[in-house]
């Protein structure tokens, strides 16, 4: 709910909003199954989705397709660069694994 807010309390005309919206839902459906059952996991990753979709619109923004695609790709390098790589999980794993001193 709060990921439409978002959506509709945005500064954009009608246009760019009814485009902004049909976005967002087009590239909702193409992730959902990534996010599991959990309400509150839906809610966070929706409200994610909703920031990235608005950080790349534009007043002038209609093309649906091209939104969709630059949300997602958003989205995903936001994503890769807050998790941490398999050699750092192994470093952390590593470090935790060794007794103190």
């Amino acid at each position: 709910m709060r990921a439409r807010e978002l959506i509709d309390s945005a500064s954009f005309g009608p246009d760019a909003l009814k485009a902004i919206g049909a976005a967002f839902d087009a590239a909702w459906v193409d992730i959902a199954d990534h996010f599991g059952n959990d309400p509150a996991d839906i809610e966070i990753a929706r409200y994610k989705l909703a920031t990235a979709l608005l950080s790349v619109a534009s007043e002038e923004s209609r093309d649906v397709g091209v939104l969709k695609k630059a949300a997602l790709l958003s989205l995903a390098l936001d994503y890769r660069d807050t998790t941490p790589t398999y050699h750092e999980l192994k470093r952390r794993a590593a470090n935790r694994d060794r007794p103190k001193r």
